[in-house]
């Protein structure tokens, strides 16, 4: 059942948990507790139209997965993602496919792979994704004039990337967990994303290294600016740019895991360039890959989400892996 509040400022989320948890999971919860020995299914539900200060409206999709509502002692690592409309639901999505993200982690949980996750979807905002999820820091570093170009894919508005992460981190991240039963710390917070959603979400792992532990960067749209006519070639001014603000921005491991990816077809034939950039500086920084990070390419793999519903069990089996194995333990 969707709620669908709509209120001002600061008070929009925690008026909008308050009505999911009062409408929605009460319910199905008492439900589901006169029911011994029985465990709750996976469960979605969105929140559609949260005002936000500085940002176009958002929209939520939260999956909660199966258990969840019948054991109350449990607690659950969370996986932030971008572009919610094309995670699950064919029906809501911009291409009528999707990434089947909760038949991932529902087939990882069964095999032992990894701990079962709450998955909380973050809508793009439709003509606003392009200026929500280009990385302001990266972004200011290029030339005015690479910039300026950039305005059109802008919708001719300011960059609102670095607002969208503190919306994350100083305001949804904290109702999640107080609302549901979450594992907060950084290793059992992860975010991932696809093209411009993989961007923001390395941006979110560099910028918020204490509140990202994981990050899963898929087909990364690192050209970031219009791409050229004619054949795929990088432009010497974005590649530049990208191992240096790594250089500066990753740090150590840590204890922190990413995972780098693309294709090769379409528009993931632009990035292999720019990643093997990236990957020179990740390694640099003192990263193993395959403890630290992966960076993977998948041959003839297009830029869409049929292609990265087929990678993805492969990308949340190693990216999750150690998560939420303190699923019992007390929150602060």
């Amino acid at each position: 059942m969707p709620a669908s509040p709509s209120f001002l400022s600061g008070r929009a989320l925690a008026l909008a948990f308050a009505w999911l948890i009062i409408m929605t999971l009460a319910p199905i919860a008492a439900n589901a507790q006169d029911k011994p020995g029985a465990e709750s299914e996976p469960m979605l539900v969105d929140i559609s139209d949260i005002v936000v200060a500085g940002l176009p409206d958002q929209s939520l999709s939260i999956w909660l997965p199966r258990g969840y509502l019948t054991d109350s002692e449990r607690r659950y690592p969370v996986l932030y993602m971008h572009d919610a409309q094309n995670l699950f639901d064919p029906a809501k999505s911009n291409f009528n496919k999707v990434w089947a993200a909760d038949k991932a982690m529902i087939a990882l949980v069964e095999q032992g792979t990894i701990e079962p996750h709450i998955i909380v979807g973050i809508w793009h905002p439709e003509a606003d994704r392009y200026r929500q999820y280009a990385p302001q820091g990266p972004f200011e570093r290029l030339p005015q004039a690479k910039q300026d170009s950039a305005l059109p894919l802008m919708n001719n508005g300011p960059i609102l990337s670095n607002s969208y992460l503190d919306y994350i981190v100083h305001r949804l991240k904290p109702r999640i967990d107080k609302n549901f039963r979450t594992l907060a710390d950084r290793d059992n917070t992860a975010i991932a994303g696809s093209s411009m959603g993989g961007l923001i979400s390395c941006y979110a792992f560099m910028r918020h290294p204490g509140v990202f532990g994981r990050a899963a960067c898929i087909s990364t749209h690192w050209p970031l600016i219009a791409l050229p006519d004619g054949p795929p070639a990088p432009d010497a001014d974005v590649l530049a740019m990208w191992p240096r603000y790594f250089a500066e921005n990753l740090g150590s491991p840590d204890g922190r895991r990413l995972w780098l990816d693309h294709g090769t077809a379409t528009l993931d034939a632009h990035y292999p360039r720019y990643q093997a950039a990236v990957d020179q500086q990740v390694i640099a920084l003192g990263w193993q890959q395959g403890r630290d990070f992966e960076s993977r390419v998948y041959e003839g793999a297009p830029h869409e989400e049929n292609a990265w519903a087929e990678r993805l069990p492969e990308i949340l089996g190693w990216l999750l892996a150690g998560a939420g194995h303190d699923a019992t333990k007390t929150q602060d």
